[in-house]
């Protein structure tokens, strides 16, 4: 039944969605995702033109919360982000997960999103 001027048009459920593959969208407008605990061990983005993005979660579980590392496209990648341009080319990010965080990861200013336009 909903609640009455209470719509979102669907906005939390794809929040929801890309947040359990492992990033979502703070700031929509600007293009930038970040990366977030995947709820999934691999998940696959079909795109245009026969391209997919595949995000994977190494050692995934109840236990192993936090982000140690990310790849992306096989190469070490130390951003706490990633851009719309980076999903729509297709590719692979991949997140090693452990039982503690890892205070170094992304811990540069230059590995934060900044509120520009990606």
């Amino acid at each position: 039944d909903g609640l009455s001027g209470n719509e979102d048009c669907g906005q939390m459920s794809a929040w929801y969605v890309l947040s359990s593959i492992g990033f979502y969208p703070v700031n929509p407008s600007n293009g930038a995702y970040v990366f977030g605990r995947p709820l999934f061990d691999s998940a696959i983005i079909e795109l245009p033109l026969g391209r997919k993005f595949i995000v994977e979660a190494k050692n995934n579980g109840k236990e192993n919360i936090y982000i140690q590392s990310v790849t992306l496209n096989g190469q070490p990648y130390s951003k706490s982000f990633i851009t719309h341009k980076n999903i729509i080319e297709g590719g692979n990010l991949s997140f090693v997960m452990g039982p503690k965080p890892n205070k170094k990861f992304a811990s540069e200013q230059d590995n934060r999103p900044k509120s520009i336009v990606y």
